[in-house]
């Protein structure tokens, strides 16, 4: 198991700390570090960045992937706009989340609420090299449903 450092921002005190809520979840849950009593509201169509009140510190050869909550996503049309939201190994800032409402009614976020979830993840280091042609593939250039829906 990978150890990931953190620490926990002064508007992010008294928070729970990101925890997998199973034993074979693959995301850490990521709460709203809002100040007490302030609720954000998304209405129909608005997006919003919402702090959690966290910073990492991800050893090299990993990122952290901040990806929608399925529950907020199918009941309310809550979703993470820039899915997944990428955090380099070299950063350390405060993880915040953009969220948008693709919902029909506003949406509230309050102090604590569980917005997105964090995936922890080996990524490859790659050289890119540049060449005239590409190996040819049964599905060569075809995208876009190019394989059909069945």
């Amino acid at each position: 198991m990978t150890t990931v450092r953190f620490r926990v921002l002064p508007h992010g005190e008294g928070l729970p700390v990101p925890s997998y809520r199973s034993n074979l979840a693959s995301g850490l849950d990521l709460a709203a570090a809002m100040g007490e009593g302030v609720t954000v509201h998304l209405a129909p169509g608005a997006r919003g960045l919402v702090q959690t009140g966290l910073a990492l510190e991800l050893p090299a050869g990993f990122e952290a992937q901040v990806r929608p909550r399925s529950g907020l996503a199918y009941r309310h049309g809550v979703t993470v706009l820039n899915t997944p939201g990428t955090i380099d190994a070299d950063y350390r800032g405060e993880i915040q989340v953009i969220l948008i409402n693709l919902g029909t009614e506003t949406f509230s976020i309050a102090r604590g609420d569980r917005i997105a979830q964090l995936v922890i993840a080996p990524v490859a280091a790659v050289t890119l090299e540049l060449a005239e042609n590409l190996s040819i593939t049964e599905r060569n250039t075809g995208g876009f449903g190019s394989t059909g829906t069945r």
